[in-house]
């Protein structure tokens, strides 16, 4: 499965914000909108589904949930997916984009998944 031809170039506009939702969970303010300028500013890298999941500590969601299923029919009826964002770390956050990385992993383990990286 040719990994290019399932994601955008760029995450869409509100990814950005919704990762601040979930760092504000986490997070002083100043520090969410830090990190999300820093994620805007970030180049899109290329990493496998699976090392994100390892890195991120977090459980390989089912195939069934409703927002994997989701992103699995997105990919099949050839649209694409937003890159991820993450936030480096021990463990490794994934700010937005949980859902993409399980369906990814579910269609190939190794499926390269292009994400905006930074750290605090």
């Amino acid at each position: 499965m040719e990994w290019t031809k399932l994601w955008l170039q760029e995450p869409e506009a509100h990814d950005f914000p919704a990762a601040a939702d979930y760092l504000g969970l986490l997070l002083a303010p100043g520090e969410v909108e830090r990190i999300v300028d820093g994620l805007r500013a970030a180049p899109t890298e290329a990493k496998k589904a699976k090392d994100i999941l390892r890195a991120s500590a977090l459980p390989l969601l089912p195939a069934d949930n409703l927002h994997v299923k989701h992103n699995i029919q997105k990919v099949t009826s050839g649209r694409k997916l937003s890159p991820v964002l993450l936030l480096r770390g021990t463990p490794l956050v994934i700010a937005d984009g949980y859902h993409r990385v399980c369906a990814a992993y579910h269609l190939t383990e190794d499926l390269i998944v292009p994400c905006r990286i930074t750290g605090r």
